[in-house]
């Protein structure tokens, strides 16, 4: 057999110093904090599948602008391994009738102390690590990622 990792993308989302988090409701761990994030689709570019995400789970519309980075880790608790695309953008049309993914509480903008405080209950260790690295400046331009159809 030949191991494979989870594919996911997350989106670092900062408009007037907060950041567009989402709350989870994750049965055994209870509510948890993790950006807007999921596993890439069949045939779905990242770009494509960050776009998806974002509005699946928060209603935005988004606009990726960066790559923040490229985060291999693995969870102990569920012996899964990820490798997760981060990229950053804007937010430009909301829908508030638009119903969210299950499991999704509720979409919401945090500032860096709040997310900070609630660090016992994120996601992954990735949350805190992109929105650090996007914080410190780290960008790459999207034409790194090439996606044949």
């Amino acid at each position: 057999m030949i191991w494979k990792p989870n594919v996911t993308v997350a989106a670092i989302i900062e408009q007037d110093g907060k950041y567009l988090l989402v709350e989870e409701d994750q049965q055994d761990l209870g509510v948890q904090l993790n950006q807007p994030a999921g596993h890439l689709e069949p045939n779905e570019s990242i770009i494509q599948a960050s776009i998806r995400e974002v509005l699946e789970e928060t209603a935005y519309t988004f606009i990726p602008q960066w790559l923040v980075g490229i985060y291999h880790w693995h969870s102990p608790a569920s012996d899964t391994t990820f490798l997760r695309f981060a990229l950053s953008g804007m937010v430009t049309g909301f829908d508030p009738d638009r119903t969210l993914d299950d499991g999704i509480l509720r979409a919401a903008w945090f500032d860096l102390h709040e997310i900070r405080g609630r660090r016992a209950c994120h996601r992954s260790p990735l949350v805190m690590q992109c929105i650090e690295d996007y914080w410190v400046g780290k960008r790459y331009p999207l034409e790194i990622l090439t996606h044949y159809d």
